[in-house]
């Protein structure tokens, strides 16, 4: 077919994996005219996939050396109605997949490619080739840790609210990365990363919470939800220790893959914050703990976030106070703000969002609704939080099961009564690859 003269053509594309199905649709599209490439941003992936591997600026770099393509623009957005509005292609080329795959994005563009007079151009789906398990065998094979590092960042950078879960073990990592649910647009409710808690960790080799546990011992068990998973894990260091210790542990947790580390601002032995002033906590001084933040980020690498972890409200102090905080920390470096509460209700952490927000549209705010349990995501995102942690709840859903267990089976003396709630022997063998 010869090349038509001055007529714009259009394609999306993500290409986090670049393979001959994309060099076939480009090949076939430049025909029609002058090929012009909306490349998905990190910010429209996240909106029904996981963010890929390569960032943005990479990927562009990537297409700029293909032949036939005139032009690259961001796609910011999951559907192309803007761009196609914007550029007003004379056609739009598609792999015909998006019958089966997205019915309703493909109905959404052939309205808009019809009020700017541009036609539709469907290339048949190259065989054999599918990107999805292209992506999933590259995340698995290249999750090298200055990847997993960034992905965080990238994520709460691109606008995505993230999810992250609790995961005491490489089992509980395991699960919580396969678990997920489809919805109606194709998208995944899924967690986004996982969350080392002290707390959790401590109670699983038995011992209290109290920094007990040293962080090469934390480390060895993330080390090993590492080797079998792909996604980001926030650590949390309760105080983070002395001064002089904190640095090297700063550059210890980072060279491991670790995203992020929350460090709260209290001192002396640490006690779990939701207890309050049941028990003897004594809150660090701005000074001190502003100190500590600006050691860590001196020896951070770029992409690793230090979060500040106020525990003000904890204390029975102020909404006023944990501002001042807040501001001060930022000042030292802080790359976000955890602001804590054991109120059963969101009502002080919503006051706190909604003056720190103002002032701070662009640092992350992080939410850990252990106590006030009814707050929906929806409720955290209106009210300017960018991350969510539940942070126990696989090790508290694990202790009454392995309870029920054994009761049941020192009550009946067999195991047959509760083997309806185990799962099978067979499932178990199947879980991991390679047991068989």
């Amino acid at each position: 077919m010869k090349r038509k003269k001055n007529k714009k053509v259009y394609i999306g594309l993500s290409i986090d994996i670049l393979h001959h199905g994309h060099i076939n649709l480009i090949n076939k599209a430049q025909k029609f005219g002058d090929l012009i490439i909306g490349l998905y941003t990190d910010k429209a992936i996240v909106q029904k996939k996981r963010l890929p591997l390569i960032s943005y600026e990479n990927r562009k770099k990537i297409l700029k050396n293909i032949s036939g393509v005139k032009k690259i623009i961001p796609q910011n957005e999951w559907e192309y109605c803007n761009n196609l509005i914007k550029i007003k292609p004379d056609f739009m080329v598609h792999g015909d997949d998006w019958k089966l795959d997205d019915q309703n994005l493909r109905l959404k563009t052939i309205k808009t490619l019809k009020k700017i007079n541009a036609k539709l151009i469907e290339i048949p789906f190259t065989k054999n080739i599918s990107s999805s398990a292209l992506s999933a065998r590259m995340f698995s094979q290249n999750m090298l840790p200055s990847n997993r590092m960034s992905s965080l960042k990238r994520m709460i950078e691109s606008g995505k609210f993230c999810r992250i879960i609790e995961t005491h073990s490489p089992l509980s990592a395991l699960i919580a990365e396969n678990t997920f649910l489809k919805n109606k647009d194709g998208s995944r409710n899924e967690f986004d990363g996982f969350w080392s808690s002290s707390l959790t960790d401590s109670t699983l080799k038995g011992k209290p919470d109290i920094e007990v546990l040293g962080i090469n011992q934390r480390l060895s068990n993330i080390n090993e939800i590492f080797d079998i998973t792909t996604k980001p894990l926030i650590m949390d260091v309760d105080t983070g220790g002395k001064l002089e210790h904190f640095e090297i542990n700063v550059k210890t947790i980072q060279n491991s893959g670790v995203s992020a580390l929350i460090v709260e601002d209290k001192k002396g032995l640490k006690k779990n914050s939701l207890f309050g002033l049941d028990v003897k906590q004594e809150q660090d001084s701005i000074k001190a703990f502003s100190k500590k933040i600006q050691i860590g980020k001196k020896v951070s690498n770029p992409e690793f976030m230090i979060i500040a972890r106020i525990e003000s409200l904890i204390l029975n102090k102020t909404v006023s106070d944990a501002f001042k905080r807040a501001k001060a920390y930022i000042s030292a470096g802080a790359d976000g703000i955890m602001i804590h509460s054991k109120q059963n209700t969101p009502k002080e952490i919503f006051k706190f969002s909604k003056i720190f927000k103002k002032k701070f549209p662009n640092i992350p705010l992080i939410a850990v609704p252990s106590s006030y349990n009814k707050v929906t995501e929806k409720q955290l995102m209106k009210n300017g939080f960018n991350v969510v942690i539940y942070a126990n709840h696989l090790l508290r859903a694990s202790y009454p099961a392995m309870k029920e267990t054994i009761t049941s089976i020192l009550k009946n003396k067999r195991s047959y009564e509760i083997d309806n709630k185990l799962m099978s022997i067979k499932n178990i063998l199947e879980l991991i690859p390679g047991t068989k």
